[in-house]
């Protein structure tokens, strides 16, 4: 039979949705895979998959009705072992040929081959391709029992199923899946594979929408119909992605009816994509007096509560209009809108009550209760944790914004933590910050206050705003001081990430940090901020400081690498452990600029060179150069260079033009060669020798400045 293309689709109740787009992917190409390994279809066989909140589901192009033969050596064991002295076959050989479905007879066809210092015997056969049906069994039993499944539930097989489970008995069998299953349509082109799962029987039966299909019952004709029957009977877009995009169309299209935006949320997209067969939008309102509560609060209310879609008009601020994505398309939708209307009214008026209530008492007056909430068993309470952060942002707002900084970064310190005391960060746990900064501008506190307060978490994710630059830079002093105490803390009781596993995100906090100190060029030692954050862990080990220090640059390496530097550059920056990470990006500007020059690669190669030269030298530490003692021409022309050529590069470095001081040293590359080339380094003469070694250390320092150069020499 030629190959034909094949659907399978499995038909459950509903399914969790925040899954849903895992499960489905994972499903189609579970299958997928399996089918390909196993010679079914070829590798380049089209995928589609299925994924709607009651069926998951794949098309394969492509698969052919039985897998080709194939060709399969056996070694079976050493010839010593197989063969007696006349040749003939031993019990052992006879034994592992029975085991192979062969016998006696298929001796005189052995192959014999060299297999390490022996030479063995190798039976060659043919496997007989798989037939569609047994490779698809093969197939789903593998991809079932490896779905991503968040939690399994257990259910009681019905009367009338059916299972090749010789222990198996409707009504009493216990299957375990993400949600009982209740349908197998399993077709190769339009014939119906024989297999089975969860105790079901494939057939060519499904279901469409639970009350807009035409018929309770859907035929699928063949496998390249079932998309189409199921969207013209079913009323039912079985494609995630395409449903997905349906629902952005309409999204759009209802919002620029108004002349305002849907809120942009991928996860809220995905979440209402897994909760509709067929999207249905439509458009609601509140009552506007509630749009005197702070709008990250409503949007978040509309978005994780009920799963509507905010619209904002052309600043960004909140309007009371609403979207919602409703599974039914009634002739009269007006009766939807009021519903959701309704059902919305009373999560808007809990979140006015909460923040009128949270007013009635200022950030300051909540702060004591602060020693009371455990913040770490080992770390004491929010309260210690306060104090410790105030200490932390009160000297880098010194460092950063003079006294007007620390006293900024001060008061925000001292509030930051108090909206997690309101009922409304208990509510909305996301809120924390945000609502602060809210209360802060309602307590009358100084707008830098409050935006510090607001922005002390930032940034919360990869790609999240830093802290805006307030006055006195206090919510950059406020934001570095949070993250570096969480970092000094758990490393100073020994919590540190391990693998995949990071259960207090200090891998995003160093991050944040990286960020902040790069993107906003601040004029911080990253040692000094180590010790200043450990110096509030007076317990911590001596060691400490060493492996935060590591863990920050490890996370530094991997953040620039990914922001495409090449790993030849980061390293030669990274290794010289600079103390300012804000010109860092100048720094691998220049290397990359360097590495462009056609003297480069002798530079790096000469600069490698010496530094192994250097290391091995068991002279002491270099001292100054004596021009007297330059007795070769090579070496007194590279001194008269580095006489030159120095003070230019230095220069340039001191103004912070690193490019331009990398780019002084090409001038050397002619010196450098000649002096290899034509003076012995490891004189007999010892003062000869140190001189020519002080004269190296003298060139390696000059062209180490910036990075090291020797990591760029392949």
């Amino acid at each position: 039979m030629a190959a034909q293309n094949l659907l399978v689709e499995l038909f459950v109740e509903e399914l969790p949705p925040k899954a849903l787009k895992k499960l489905g992917e994972a499903f189609a190409h579970g299958l997928a895979a399996s089918l390909k390994a196993q010679g079914l279809a070829a590798d380049e066989a089209a995928v589609t998959a299925y994924a709607s909140p009651r069926r998951l589901g794949l098309h394969l192009t492509g698969v052919a009705a039985r897998a080709a033969d194939k060709a399969v050596q056996s070694k079976l064991m050493p010839v010593a072992v197989g063969l007696d002295a006349s040749g003939a076959p031993t019990p052992a050989l006879l034994k592992k040929l029975a085991a192979l479905g062969a016998d006696a007879s298929a001796v005189p066809g052995l192959k014999r081959a060299p297999d390490g210092k022996a030479e063995a015997l190798f039976l060659d056969s043919t496997v007989p391709g798989a037939t569609l049906a047994e490779g698809l069994q093969k197939a789903l039993a593998d991809t079932l029992a490896k779905l991503p499944i968040p939690k399994l539930m257990q259910y009681q097989l019905e009367a009338g199923a059916q299972s090749d489970d010789p222990g198996f008995e409707p009504g009493w069998t216990t299957v375990h899946f993400v949600r009982p299953a209740h349908g197998l349509v399993a077709l190769h082109g339009a014939e119906v594979v024989p297999v089975q799962a969860l105790g079901l029987q494939s057939g060519r039966s499904t279901r469409g929408h639970r009350f807009e299909a035409a018929t309770p019952s859907i035929e699928i004709v063949d496998a390249d119909s079932y998309a189409a029957q199921l969207r013209d009977e079913g009323a039912v877009i079985p494609r995630f992605d395409e449903r997905r995009a349906e629902l952005q169309r309409q999204l759009a299209a209802a919002a620029q009816r108004e002349g305002l935006v849907a809120i942009d949320d991928d996860a809220l997209l995905d979440e209402v994509t897994a909760l509709v067969e067929r999207p249905n939008v439509l458009l609601c309102h509140f009552e506007e007096a509630f749009l005197a509560v702070p709008q990250e609060c409503l949007i978040l209310t509309m978005k994780a509560n009920q799963k509507y879609f905010p619209l904002l008009d052309a600043t960004g601020r909140l309007t009371n209009k609403f979207l919602i994505v409703s599974n039914i398309r009634p002739a009269d939708a007006s009766r939807v809108i009021e519903g959701n209307e309704r059902v919305v009214r009373p999560r808007l008026a809990d979140a006015k009550f909460f923040f009128d209530q949270d007013k009635k008492r200022t950030l300051e007056s909540r702060v004591p209760q602060l020693a009371r909430v455990v913040y770490h068993g080992k770390l004491g309470s929010q309260g210690d944790r306060m104090e410790r952060v105030r200490a932390l942002a009160r000297s880098i707002g010194q460092q950063l914004g003079g006294g007007e900084g620390a006293a900024l970064a001060d008061r925000a310190a001292l509030l930051a933590k108090a909206d997690l005391l309101t009922d409304m960060v208990g509510e909305f746990p996301e809120l924390q910050g945000v609502m602060g900064g809210y209360y802060a501008r309602h307590d009358a506190e100084p707008e830098a206050v409050a935006l510090a307060i607001e922005d002390h978490y930032r940034p919360r994710f990869a790609g999240d705003a830093l802290p805006r630059d307030t006055a006195g830079h206090a919510g950059l002093a406020l934001a570095l001081a949070d993250k570096l105490e969480t970092l000094a803390g758990l490393f100073s009781i020994g919590q540190l990430p391990t693998g995949d596993k990071d259960p207090f995100a200090l891998r995003r906090h160093a991050l944040g940090v990286i960020r902040m100190l790069i993107e906003r060029d601040l004029p911080l030692a990253v040692p000094d901020l180590v010790k200043l954050a450990l110096g509030q862990f007076p317990a911590a080990a001596p060691g400490v400081a060493a492996e935060l220090s590591s863990f920050l640059f490890d996370r530094l390496v991997g953040s620039l690498r990914e922001q495409g530097s090449s790993a030849q550059e980061v390293d030669a920056v990274v290794a010289l452990r600079p103390p300012r990470w804000g010109d860092i990006p100048r720094r691998l500007a220049a290397v990359r600029a360097f590495a462009a020059l056609p003297e480069s690669a002798a530079l790096a190669a000469a600069n490698k060179r010496v530094g192994n030269i250097l290391k091995k030298a068991d002279d002491g530490a270099p001292g100054a150069v004596d021009t007297a003692r330059l007795v070769e021409p090579a070496e007194s022309a590279l001194a008269q260079a580095l006489a030159s050529v120095a003070p230019v590069a230095d220069a340039a470095f001191e103004r912070g033009d690193y490019t331009a001081s990398l780019q002084a040293l090409a001038a050397l590359k002619g010196p450098v060669d000649a002096f290899f080339e034509g003076v012995m380094v490891n004189a007999e003469d010892p003062d000869l020798r140190r001189n020519r070694l002080a004269l190296l250390a003298r060139l390696h320092a000059a062209m180490n400045r910036v990075a090291d150069l020797s990591r760029l020499a392949s």
